[in-house]
């Protein structure tokens, strides 16, 4: 699996638990530009965020990356950098 799909998996679950259905209600959460997180998350050409943008983003979820990267999916990647 790549990295940029894990991402995405592991964002979508945070988000469902946060209760959040688009990347609108992302965006009202974290405070993370609108356009960042369309170029960062809502496209399948999209590579891995920054860790700057993904912290931002896992604030806003209530968690933090320790817990977002605490997943069984994130120990075999492929290189997507």
């Amino acid at each position: 699996m790549k990295l940029s799909d894990a991402i995405d998996k592991r964002l979508k679950y945070f988000m469902k638990l946060n209760n959040i259905h688009s990347w609108w209600g992302l965006y009202k959460v974290t405070g993370v530009p609108k356009s960042t997180i369309n170029s960062n998350f809502s496209s399948k050409e999209t590579k891995a965020p920054s860790l700057v943008i993904l912290t931002q983003v896992c604030n806003g979820l209530n968690t933090n990356l320790q817990d977002f990267f605490n997943d069984e999916m994130f120990r075999d990647i492929d290189d997507d950098l």
